[in-house]
């Protein structure tokens, strides 16, 4: 599930990215339970607006502006989704396959899994859920074959399971554990302090943190962390976020009077995030405007008086990623003259000095990397799957690091003279595993692996590629059971996009989807232009005014499943969240026959206003602001709420969203869907179904996750033909 980016924070570890019932609805076909609640669906009715704004000459209507009010604080808006949601509920639960996804949904669940295991002094700290846990438990345990204790275990802060632990940092001693809480699936923290030894959590509590990286200082007195001012009241989930800070709190004092180390009040749209390096010498400040990757840094050396920044690097031109330290050098991925990346050394105590070339582009984008012990290790992206190799910190190659196999590799924290590291290793049809390696001795051992609830070879993944409206040929990943592609039979199929941000679709697993696999569905997997699959030029290609490239590329898609036979003429589905549910929205109102169903979810569904709330400004460089006018132009084309029209038979729609999601505010599905309920869009249904105390994606409790993909892939089922079956052959 990929998720619009929060201003990204730069992390001193490798982190790699990287559904149920009878036929589809047909004239004559008999009538259902579901048939017979979807047909001529009665919906809420939404008051209309005479609302018409002027945008550089333009004339936009905008008839449901009254439900971008927060529905705890409106009670039209919050009737308005108590009514949708109840309409919603009566519809899905007719479909016979829900519950049966359910159930199995939990059982490819109930397994343990593990997290990346994070050392401090000689204790390691790891999150462990024994597999249908709302929330994961963190344990620590003395020594790697020591006996684990249970550290924190969230499960018991909510009745409903919404309140997780999110963010969390050991000191470097593991004295002490600072950790974030997140309530509801909001992205605002309260940051607090536990004492390992004890279990006992101190005084400390900090509120207002978001969007913050947590860094401890060297001695572990105290840690640096990016706050905002606190909202206004009825504001928590809608103010634009605007004025970072960076702080430092000492243990035991009055957050209020903690440090404030670096803003910049004349400057507002500029976010900051802390780091330490993992000898505890130097902190680096880095300096972004938006999601674009461009930053400026200063540093300071932490000599124990109060931190006095310098500037490393000036202006908003380029990434910089900083991977790990060697005294006073500092190491860097950068697109510094490498749009695929290459790796570099600053020198601290000089920093007027020009880089350091350690390891220059190749071909392959340079995804990520870390200091491990004396070494390097490096993690490249090669067709969206992870090549990892290391390299003496001179650059000279000592091999490559012996993966588990094709797929996703994602954690590699080290510390200077320390060569012991952990990762994770994923795969389509592969639930994440744990392994250990030693950068010294290159051996590799598994630290925890998962109990397999079904047979990873009953099914393929074909990598194709297909030509996109200009010519471009495009990635595209099949999944499905080996028998259906051995005898090359049509299934229904769900088409999965995301196009934006430069972010990359890598291979990863999903016990929902596996569960739409078991039922003999397909699943297809577009890498768009937009993403960052293959370097800057590629997400260059999907962005701004290149933006309907995004759009064609998974119309294009939709095509090439049909005309080669992967999928029936009506059995075909598409799946995006947030800016992919953008995607999805887009793409409907430009290709509306493709379609037999649409998914979606968190979407951002009004491109003139998205700037206006929480995290939306930072999203103007992928799509350009609507206050400028030849960015209007563009954001007016494709917006899903305005290019609704009539007269044309649209696929089953699923609207999803959370009422205290403040990545993508709940306004812009609740306006989407609003207007396709109005407009003449044919019999098959548009609904809406809005989770409570949930956000964006993340924290959100398992059975949460569980009911609404349960819902969504029964909604999608329903409408391409997939026969759900209790027990699928």
């Amino acid at each position: 599930m990929s998720l619009l980016r929060a201003p990204r924070a730069v992390g001193l570890t490798l982190s790699l990215l990287l559904l149920l019932a009878a036929g589809p609805l047909r004239a004559g076909s008999s009538p259902s339970t579901f048939d017979t609640a979807a047909r001529g669906l009665s919906y809420p009715v939404a008051s209309r607006e005479d609302r018409v704004e002027d945008h550089f000459g333009v004339k936009v209507a905008d008839p449901y502006r009254w439900l971008e009010n927060d529905l705890r604080t409106d009670p039209a808006v919050r009737d308005w989704v108590a009514r949708e949601n109840a309409l919603t509920r009566r519809t899905i639960d007719a479909l016979p396959g829900r519950d049966i996804l359910r159930k199995r949904m939990q059982a490819l669940f109930a397994h343990g899994r593990y997290t990346v295991p994070r050392k401090a002094g000689s204790l390691y700290f790891y999150g462990y859920n024994k597999g249908l846990q709302n929330q994961t438990p963190l344990y620590v345990r003395e020594g790697l074959g020591g006996k684990e204790r249970l550290l924190l275990d969230p499960n018991g802060w909510a009745e409903d399971g919404a309140s997780a632990l999110a963010e969390w940092q050991p000191s470097p001693d593991g004295r002490w554990l600072l950790y974030a809480v997140q309530e509801a699936g909001s992205d605002w923290r309260t940051l607090r302090v536990l004492d390992v030894a004890t279990g006992k959590r101190l005084s400390d509590s900090i509120p207002w943190v978001k969007f913050s990286q947590l860094a401890w200082d060297g001695r572990g007195e105290g840690f640096f962390y990016s706050c905002f001012a606190a909202p206004a009241d009825g504001q928590t989930y809608r103010s634009a976020s605007e004025n970072q800070q960076v702080r430092y709190h000492r243990l035991g004092t009055d957050p209020a009077q903690d440090q404030i180390v670096y803003a910049t009040p004349a400057r507002p749209t500029l976010s900051h995030s802390a780091q330490v390096t993992s000898d505890g010498q130097w902190l680096i400040v880095s300096s972004f405007q938006g999601i674009d990757s461009r930053r400026e840094l200063h540093i300071a050396a932490l000599d124990g008086g109060p931190p006095k920044l310098r500037t490393l690097i000036r202006g908003l031109d380029n990434d910089w990623r900083l991977i790990g330290s060697r005294g006073s050098l500092l190491y860097f991925i950068t697109d510094n003259r490498a749009a695929h990346f290459r790796l570099v050394s600053l020198d601290a105590r000089h920093p007027r000095r020009r880089p350091r070339e350690v390891i220059p582009e190749r071909s392959d984008t340079l995804a990520g990397a870390s200091l491990v012990g004396n070494r390097l290790i490096l993690a490249y992206l090669n067709d969206a799957q992870t090549v990892a190799e290391m390299v003496e910190l001179d650059g000279r190659r000592v091999g490559d690091v012996p993966l588990p196999g094709m797929g996703t590799a994602a954690g590699f924290s080290g510390r200077d003279g320390d060569p012991e590291t952990f990762f994770s290793f994923s795969g389509f049809t592969r639930p994440p595993g744990i392994y250990r390696f030693d950068t010294a001795t290159r051996q590799i051992q598994p630290f925890a692996l998962p109990d397999l609830p079904f047979d990873p070879d009953d099914y393929g993944v074909e990598q194709r590629s297909y030509p996109s409206k200009d010519g471009t040929l495009i990635p595209l990943t099949i999944i499905r059971k080996k028998t259906l592609a051995d005898h090359a039979i049509a299934v229904p199929t769900i088409l999965y996009g995301y196009g934006g941000f430069n972010i990359t679709l890598t291979p990863g697993y999903s016990a929902t989807r596996m569960a739409w696999l078991e039922q003999g569905g397909a699943y297809a997997i577009a890498a768009l232009r937009g993403g960052g699959e293959y370097g800057k030029a590629w997400h260059d290609a999907g962005r701004l005014a290149n933006k309907q490239n995004v759009f064609d590329d998974f119309i294009a898609a939709a095509e090439y499943l049909k005309a080669n036979g992967f999928t029936p003429q009506d059995g075909l589905a598409i799946e995006g969240r947030s800016n992919g549910g953008l995607l999805v929205g887009a793409v409907v109102n430009q290709r509306p026959d493709l379609f037999a169903a649409a998914l979606p979810a968190v979407g951002v569904m009004d491109m003139l206003r998205f700037n206006r709330f929480t995290a939306g400004r930072y999203w103007v460089d992928d799509y350009g602001s609507p206050d400028n006018e030849a960015d209007f132009h563009l954001l007016y084309g494709y917006s899903p709420y305005h290019n609704i029209r009539g007269g044309r038979d649209y696929p089953a729609i699923l609207v999803t969203t959370a009422d205290t999601d403040d990545r993508v505010v709940p306004a812009h599905s609740f306006k989407y869907a609003a207007a396709l309920q109005a407009a003449d869009l044919g019999e098959r249904p548009r609904l809406l179904r809005v989770e409570s105390r949930a956000g964006h994606g993340a924290g959100k409790p398992i059975d949460k996750l569980i009911d609404e993909y349960a819902d969504s892939y029964a909604f999608a089922a329903r409408f391409t033909g997939l026969k759900i079956s209790a027990d699928p052959k």
